[in-house]
């Protein structure tokens, strides 16, 4: 069954649930009071799901890709926030790794959907 809009996606809605994770994690103290890297992460992780949902309504399959491209590369920029998160002792070691594993997660998702739409007219 085709899909029909960007929320039936698997890389769309593990991405949603990432950001929410984060919009929470960042609204504690002392995360909330680093206004830099709070919006850095907050922008990141929203563009995840933004550049997902961008591409499924480009034109082509080539442009779909181009944004799940930008979409892996946010995801590499959450994961490389999060050891400054941890260093800074913003969080603890399981929701680093918790949330860590979720990226990888929803890099694994886009590059399975790159390789279908790369395979399919």
């Amino acid at each position: 069954m085709p899909i029909r809009n960007f929320e039936e996606i698997e890389s769309w809605k593990e991405a949603r649930l990432l950001t929410n994770t984060i919009y929470n994690l960042t609204n504690r103290t002392p995360f909330n009071k680093d206004y830099s890297l709070k919006d850095q992460i907050r922008r990141a992780s929203v563009s995840i799901m933004s550049n997902i949902a961008e591409g499924f309504d480009s034109n082509s399959n080539k442009s779909f890709i181009n944004f799940l491209n930008y979409s892996f590369r946010s995801t590499s920029e959450v994961q490389s926030i999060l050891y400054v998160a941890i260093d800074q002792d913003y969080i603890q070691q399981k929701e680093f790794d918790s949330l860590y594993d979720n990226c990888n997660k929803i890099k694994s998702l886009i590059g399975g959907l790159k390789r279908y739409l790369s395979t399919s007219n």
